[in-house]
């Protein structure tokens, strides 16, 4: 039975605080809840700092009931850096305590916020939260419903608001935003430029252009905006069809090795033979290399100040196959790998080889040298959930994944090393 702390969660491997204010207070302060990070995984530490939060949620309470401009600062000596309130809570909760007398708890009625300010806030938020990639994704998609919608306040966003959106970008063409004459038009404007050609964005793009606005709406009800998302019961009806990437045939990776291109066939050669993604390999750092004895070299792929990883199973350890220790020791001793190369050279570096080797054809496409490498993997009879491992994958051996997780401690590095050395480049292939 899991461990439960009052007002507190587990989201991932950090433990969370939330507890409601007394509505009084919440329309006073504009906020919902008193919301925080405590910073740790371990489940004593995690009740230590839940119990200092609640002394200060008391105090917020009290002060804000009793009229007070401040807040009873934070004691350094009772609780670390992690619970301190930031300088905007202290100013945010002295101006809402300003406007009231003493004795009342109410404020004066504000007019509901509009859609484009919520938007604005959310996106402020979010910014600190995502990848730049990820971010500019969901701001796209919310961009496109505030061009429309902007105008209206919260209240006033029904189902139907959210059924006009969905059938507007599904007129919508995958070509949009993709130029300068395109870049930055409305959702209107967007459709009617749209209706110039008969491509459609697919199915897989409306349904994340409608999750990520739903996702803000959902927020909006946390925040306490409004009282439920109103776009939850608009039925989603466009077909989502799954296009898995290409696995490369032996005879195009030959080609693609034996063009030799300047800026990417390294990395290229090192995804070949250790399954990493583009960003994982252009990440590398001289320092996440980690020698262990005879069992020689290892890539330790681990979040670095280049970038950050898809998943927690990310982090891992790869061994570094013999024919790239040659190429690894011609590269910069330290800083990074790869200097100056970013995931985006990399895919697009391959989309101008891959046509003029005149190797197009649906999925093909620089992911697929991880799918080529997981492939070899399995015709070597590699086990599934061995593969996973070095990979970064989840673990799929089980159906209860949760359970086997926590009493297996992985496979060994021996055996990670076996594995790799296993895989073979396509015969023909000379360095």
């Amino acid at each position: 039975m899991s461990a439960r702390i009052r007002y507190a969660y587990l989201k991932g491997q950090t433990w969370l605080y939330r507890r409601n204010y007394p509505k009084e207070v919440a329309v006073l302060l504009g906020q919902q809840a008193l919301k925080q990070s405590l910073k740790t995984g371990d489940v004593k530490l995690a009740r230590q700092r839940a119990a200092e939060v609640n002394v200060r949620y008391d105090a917020i309470v009290e002060s804000a009931i009793s009229g007070a401009t401040h807040l009873p600062p934070c004691n350094a000596a009772d609780a670390g850096d992690w619970s301190r309130p930031t300088e905007a809570a202290l100013a945010k909760l002295r101006t809402a305590l300003q406007r009231v007398e003493p004795t009342r708890y109410a404020v004066d009625t504000h007019p509901s916020q509009t859609v484009e300010k919520s938007i604005r806030a959310y996106l402020l938020q979010r910014q600190s939260q995502l990848r730049p990639g990820g971010f500019k994704s969901v701001r796209y998609s919310l961009e496109l419903f505030q061009s429309k919608f902007g105008s209206l306040t919260l209240a006033e966003i029904t189902r139907e608001e959210g059924r006009r959106f969905l059938t507007l970008i599904a007129a919508l063409s995958p070509h949009v935003g993709k130029s300068e004459r395109t870049r930055g038009l409305s959702l209107d404007a967007s459709v009617t430029w749209s209706r110039e050609s008969n491509a459609r964005i697919s199915g897989r793009t409306q349904r994340r252009i409608w999750s990520q606005v739903n996702h803000w709406l959902d927020w909006c009800v946390y925040e306490g905006n409004v009282e439920a998302n109103p776009f939850s019961s608009v039925r989603f009806e466009a077909k989502v069809l799954h296009k898995p990437y290409a696995v490369p045939t032996d005879n195009e990776v030959l080609k693609w090795l034996a063009w030799r291109d300047p800026l990417i066939d390294k990395v290229l050669l090192t995804c070949l033979l250790s399954g990493m993604r583009a960003g994982e390999a252009a990440g590398l750092l001289r320092g996440d290399m980690v020698e262990k004895g005879n069992l020689g070299w290892f890539f330790h792929v681990r979040p670095n100040r280049l970038r950050l990883l898809k998943t927690a199973a990310a982090e891992r350890m790869v061994p570094v196959h013999s024919a790239l220790v040659p190429i690894l020791e011609a590269l910069p001793c330290e800083g990074p790998l790869f200097p100056n190369l970013t995931v985006n050279d990399v895919t697009k570096r391959f989309a101008v080889m891959r046509q003029k080797l005149e190797l197009e054809r649906p999925g093909l496409v620089f992911h697929s040298t991880r799918k080529w490498f997981i492939t070899q993997c399995e015709r070597t009879g590699v086990p599934e959930h061995f593969t996973a491992s070095i990979v970064g994958h989840k673990s799929a051996r089980s159906e209860n994944g949760i359970t086997y997780g926590i009493y297996s401690a992985g496979i060994s590095d021996e055996q990670k090393r076996q594995i790799v050395d296993q895989v073979r480049l396509p015969g023909g292939y000379s360095q």
